[in-house]
Formats: structure tokens, sequence, C-alpha cells
């Protein structure tokens, strides 16, 4: 079985731990888009782990893990990562690979990323994400297979020199980054730089159960997203298989996974947006701050607009519910079924959502939730399902990975 898992909002969902929870069963895991501008947060016996390129699978000792061509990769990210995992005992070698095909964020791009970003006000993470794809589609990137070839370290110094004066001349700013980072790429990932194509059809073909890990959700696509407040890249099902080599016709269920209420890091529209207290409140029960930047999360009540075009953006065949727990004890809770713009209603997400006014259905709160859903709980699903016109299967009710029930 091959299953594709993607956020529904505007990232932040809990992928992470539901990829973790999911990889239990499967023989690969594949990350299929973004870079180091995503962290899925990992509780692990070993304690908590931020995996920013990694797939979530690598807990999995019996999971090939890998990073697709649709993924930017900066050399110094990965290398930490590596040693987080070496140091609990996590090993590498055999079970993880990195697409030849994938692209190197470079100094240049982190430089980029930062000057237009201060400009833009967008709110990017400033890891030079988006410069990167940028020089990707204008077919001028570095990609992670020309670390192998003769002459990279020669290539990569006369692009630093070249860049470096462009950036001074025009934006009288200087690179303080060193080279080593990349400079080294060889003799630390070189081992794992490989044509991952292969290695995914010989799965595909033994009708193994692999799994597509996505970075960032729906909300932040390229092309479907809250433009231009999005990432580079595309985050639908339909991203999964352009980033990972695998056709659409052989993709067997997509898991979309929502929180039980809805945040937003950085800047753009949030129809459910909650300001003041209250907001306050579920930010400090839910930890929300960005695992990648630390960043305080916005926080409003779910957005079922959003989460029914998720799904048929990406044929969603079931949901994955987090941080239920989190909304305990509340008196009354709300969700969004439409969106009202002036004198219009919308059931759908129309291209301008940034004056649109939330239409609210309330239901009542429920007790604390543990290793049972309450009556009301299983209301707040309900409305879920039939917002979005799909069932949810698995519901998180905590960070651990046994905290998780499924229905």
């Amino acid at each position: 079985m091959i299953t594709i898992v993607i956020g529904t909002h505007f990232g932040d969902e809990g992928k992470g731990k539901i990829v973790d929870y999911l990889a239990r069963e499967c023989h690969m895991v594949v990350r299929y888009n973004g870079g180091n501008n995503a962290g899925h947060t990992i509780i692990t016996p070993q304690g908590k782990l931020v995996l920013h390129l990694i797939p979530a699978g690598i807990f999995n000792p019996e999971c090939i893990c890998i990073i697709g061509p649709g993924v930017v990769i900066r050399p110094g990210s990965l290398y930490a990562e590596i040693d987080a995992l070496n140091k609990i005992g996590i090993n590498l070698r055999g079970r993880f690979f990195i697409s030849s095909r994938a692209h190197l964020v470079m100094p240049w791009h982190l430089a980029l990323d930062e000057l237009l970003d201060s400009k833009r006000g967008i709110g990017t993470t400033r890891r030079g994400i988006g410069p990167t794809y940028s020089d990707k589609i204008e077919r001028i990137g570095i990609r992670v297979g020309d670390i192998l070839l003769p002459g990279f370290k020669e290539r990569v110094q006369k692009m630093f020199q070249e860049k470096s004066k462009f950036l001074k001349r025009e934006y009288n700013y200087l690179i303080t980054d060193e080279l080593d980072e990349w400079l080294s790429a060889g003799e630390k990932i070189g081992g794992y730089i490989t044509d991952t194509e292969p290695i995914i059809w010989k799965s595909v073909e033994s009708d193994n159960n692999i799994l597509l890990e996505g970075a960032q959700g729906t909300m932040l696509d390229i092309d479907y997203g809250s433009y231009p407040f999005v990432t580079s890249s595309s985050t639908t099902a339909s991203g999964a298989c352009l980033g990972s080599g695998i056709p659409p016709m052989k993709i067997d269920r997509v898991i979309g996974v929502v929180k039980a209420y809805t945040t937003r890091v950085g800047s753009g529209p949030f129809p459910t947006e909650i300001k003041g207290e209250l907001g306050e409140i579920i930010r400090k029960k839910g930890g929300e701050y960005g695992a990648t930047t630390n960043r305080p999360r916005r926080c409003g009540w779910l957005d079922g607009v959003i989460l029914g075009y998720a799904v048929k953006l990406s044929g969603i065949t079931s949901l994955a519910l987090t941080k239920l727990d989190v909304l305990s004890e509340f008196k009354e809770i709300k969700i969004c079924v439409n969106y009202r713009i002036n004198d219009k209603t919308y059931e759908y997400l129309p291209f301008y959502i940034e004056k649109a006014q939330p239409v609210y259905e309330t239901l009542p709160g429920w007790d604390m939730i543990e290793n049972t859903l309450s009556e009301n709980a299983y209301k707040y699903i309900t409305l879920m399902e039939k917002i979005s016109g799909t069932k949810v299967g698995i519901v998180s009710t905590g960070p651990e990975r046994d905290a998780t029930i499924e229905i």
C-alpha cells in the first residue's frame, strides 16, 4: 500500500507524529517537498527530536528513508540531523538515501531570502528555500548529485565569488557564511547520495508499504495556497508524486492531518484567527511555537472551509485528527462551516479570502481526553466529517506515539 500524508491547513498540523505512528508498519518513507524550513517533532523512547529533512520513519529500524528529488537541502542542517540520530543509536547506513536530483541550498540563497523577505514581509523562515527553488526553475541550480562530480568544489567557489559580487553591488550585502559546510559535503554525505528512483520503483513493484511524507500544508501550496503567503513547492498529493517519482495511479490512500484547531505562522490571511486571551490560552496549552523558528503561532478555531478544500484538492481518503486534547475543558467549541464576504456566503474557498468572515457552528465542550472519547468529542468529529466529506480514522490525544486512538 502506498500512502500520502499531507497537511490540510497552514502546516504544523502534527504530520511528524502521524508519520512516525504509521511508519511502524512501513518498508519505506519518502520525503517529497520543502527543505529545512519545516520541522517534524517526534517523541521517541530516547527523548524529543526535531527532524527538518530526514523522514520521520527513521525511528523504525526496518524502514528505508529517502529524501526525494522534490526536496531542497542545506548540507549543514542535514549533517546536524545525522549526528543527532547517531548519538541516540539510530543507524542510517544502508537504509537512508538522498536523491541525486534534489537541489542544494547555497549561501547566496540564504542571503537573498533574508534580503527579500525583509522587504516583502511574507514571513518566510529565511532558510533560503524560495531562492533555491527559483534557481531550480531558472535552471541554474546545484543538485546533490553534483557533489560527486569532478570539479564540484571549484564550481562552488567560482559561483560564490560571482554571487558575492552581485549581492555587494545590488544590495550592498556581504555574505559572511564560510564555504566549509558546502565544500565538505562529499566527505560527509557522499555515501548517502544515489539515484533513488530504482530503489523506490523496486519497492513499489514488491507491493511494500510506502509512505510519502510532506512538509507544510495545503494552504501553503505554491499554486493553491494563500498566495503570496505560501511556500515554494507543491504541498498537495499531486506534489507527492512529482517529488518522489511515484506515478499517481499507484497511490492507494491519502491521509490528511488536521489539527483540532487551526494555526498559522507568519503573515497572511487567517479567517478564523482568535485574537486576545483565548487565542493565547490555546497557544500555551498546545505549545504552539514553530519547531523550526520557535516563532509563536497564530491560533484560531478549526476552519472547515479550508478542510473541505484540502480534501477535494488531494483526494483525501481519511483524516488524522491531532491535538484534540488541547481543546478539552473549554465550555464551547466552534467550527467555521462557511465564509461570508459582503453579502455572499461561500461553502468553498474563494480566490480572495482576506476579507472573509467566518460563519461558525458552536458545539458543547468536553472533559479531559486520555484513552477514550466523550460523546461531545464525537459530536465534534462527526461535524468535521460532515463538513469535509471524509472520515476521521486516527485521533491523536498527545505527542507520544501511544497517545493515539484508531476509530
